[in-house]
């Protein structure tokens, strides 16, 4: 495979829309990352446990998979420009309904604005899946002869997101002295929320008026059939499993890191720092992903990437320190840098009948796995655990912060802490009196501050024994949820090894080229190890 990063055969508005569609997933990563770093201000305003935090960052991953599937399937009959378009529009809509979510809570309670911004998640993750759905498959379009190389600089937009909305979380983050106190309240959220709107606009500048090609599978006249055909290969369903694992352990993950590793590291800060160093690290790692691929095969770097991954989220459950965060952070960075664009490239190059579709597919089943079972899965993790440990060092204090009905997992129950308690907990009741000084002065009533008011001036007298117990228990269970999350990329690990075998039994690992009987995936080819 080339890695030159010239080729006479791509068309005269290759980089254009390359960059085009980096700014894209660049607009994704930063609204994903802007959106980790508030979850604290949503539980707080709105009361939300972490389960239910989960769950709205995760319908928004779940509603980004099913997007990419569905219109992966008609991408190219519909046209690439038309839907970019489409995503504009949808960026925008999500932006307006998320900046509705305090006017929700205002006339409904906590349910109404759950609701809305659930579903602005969801249209702004519609949004990004068609930007999927166009981008990937474009960019194998665009650049033939190397398809690995810029399906890696491509997706180096994602992690780019990350820093930049950690960063900027970073700077408008609430900040505290050394015992703790906040001596400054973070930015509005929706300050922070409305980020995500500088790339979309960029973007949205870069398509105009550009001419977009099909997929190669389509210009060589594979139907749609064709294309679907090629899910049911023994090989493809494997990588879809295996891809569900990925979806799993790194976007269910990044939707609670910064969040465990400033709770590990005692300052929210300090975890948006660490998540975009992380995130920085990936952004440049992959940008040399297509050397590394091309020297040691796809398959046996994701074996590796796996192996780092079990690595590092084990270091991080065990970590007690700064040092011992940074170090293990970094591990965990290095392996899940290149699993997601390497498996679309690997689908992408032993399967190029499958075309817009497979590709589609492979993306889509990520991001719902991500969505239905990582991000609730690791919320519900911290529920379990926490209330598990608070109930053990103080009944007292649990009965005092636990949350107003029970959440339910995969048949698994618990009663985690409330999230809006928690946070009043934690400044001392500072918010909640400066937000009953303001509802005062404009001479307006909310039942759900009133409840809160009158649970903390019970709760006050015992709030600096509880204090310590609360932060221990959220603290077990954030370590707990990501020592136990460390076992996907470990079957991961075993699942690759089995791939590295098959392939070293047939020859090796070889892309496959849209002719004759090669295309099924199912032709042995040369070596590349």
């Amino acid at each position: 495979m080339s890695n030159s990063v010239s080729d006479p055969s791509t068309a005269p508005n290759a980089k254009r829309l390359l960059w085009a569609g980096f700014m894209a997933i660049l607009a994704a990563g930063v609204g994903f990352s802007v959106r980790g770093g508030i979850l604290g201000q949503w539980a707080n305003q709105f009361g939300f446990t972490m389960t239910e935090l989960g769950t709205i960052t995760g319908g928004g991953l779940a509603g980004f998979g099913l997007i990419i599937i569905i219109f992966s399937l008609f991408a190219d009959k519909v046209g690439y420009g038309k839907l970019m378009f489409l995503a504009l529009i949808l960026h925008f809509v999500s932006a307006v309904l998320t900046l509705a979510a305090p006017a929700f809570f205002a006339s409904g309670g906590k349910d109404a604005a759950y609701w809305c911004l659930f579903a602005a998640m969801f249209i702004f993750a519609i949004g990004n899946g068609v930007c999927e759905a166009v981008v990937n498959p474009l960019t194998a379009t665009l650049f033939p002869k190397q398809q690995t190389h810029y399906l890696n600089i491509l997706h180096a937009g994602w992690p780019a997101g990350l820093v930049l909305g950690s960063v900027a979380s970073a700077f408008m983050a609430a900040r505290t002295d050394d015992a703790g106190t906040v001596v400054s309240a973070a930015v509005d959220w929706r300050i922070q929320m409305s980020l995500f709107l500088i790339p979309v606009l960029i973007y949205g500048a870069m398509i105009i008026g550009q001419k977009f090609p099909k997929s190669h599978a389509a210009q060589a006249g594979v139907t749609i059939g064709e294309m679907v055909k090629t899910l049911f290969f023994p090989l493809m369903i494997l990588l879809l499993v295996i891809h569900a694992l990925v979806g799993y352990v790194e976007l269910g993950t990044d939707s609670w890191i910064s969040k465990i590793t400033g709770s590990i590291m005692a300052s929210p800060t300090k975890g948006l720092i660490l998540f975009s160093y992380t995130s920085l690290l990936m952004f440049i790692l992959r940008f040399f992903a297509g050397p590394i691929v091309h020297r040691i095969s796809p398959i046996g770097l994701l074996l590796v990437s796996a192996i780092l991954g079990f690595v590092g989220l084990q270091l991080l459950g065990s970590a007690t320190s700064v040092m011992l965060c940074v170090v293990a952070a970094t591990v965990y960075a290095c392996g899940k840098t290149f699993l997601w664009p390497t498996m679309l490239a690997v689908v992408s190059e032993r399967f190029p009948k499958g075309g817009a579709v497979a590709i589609g597919m492979i993306g889509g089943v990520g991001m719902l796995s991500a969505g239905l079972i990582g991000g609730p899965a690791i919320g519900f993790k911290q529920d379990y655990y926490a209330s598990e440990k608070l109930q053990e060092t103080s009944k007292e204090s649990y009965e005092r912060y636990k949350a107003g009905k029970e959440n339910t997992f995969m048949g698994i129950k618990t009663v985690g802490l409330d999230g809006a308690k928690v946070g009043v907990l934690d400044d001392g009741g500072k918010e909640l009196a400066r937000a009953d000084e303001l509802l005062t002065q404009q001479g307006k009533k909310d039942p759900n501050h009133e409840a809160l008011v009158k649970w903390w001036n019970e709760a006050k007298p015992t709030a600096e024994a509880d204090k310590k117990e609360v932060t221990g228990a959220g603290l077990h269970g954030g370590r707990m949820a990501l020592k136990l999350t460390s076992f996907v990329p470990a079957l991961m690990a075993v699942l690759y090894l089995g791939m590295l075998l098959y392939f070293r039994s047939i020859g090796g690992y070889q892309a496959l080229q849209i002719s004759g009987e090669q295309a099924s995936g199912g032709t042995k080819g040369p070596a590349e190890y």
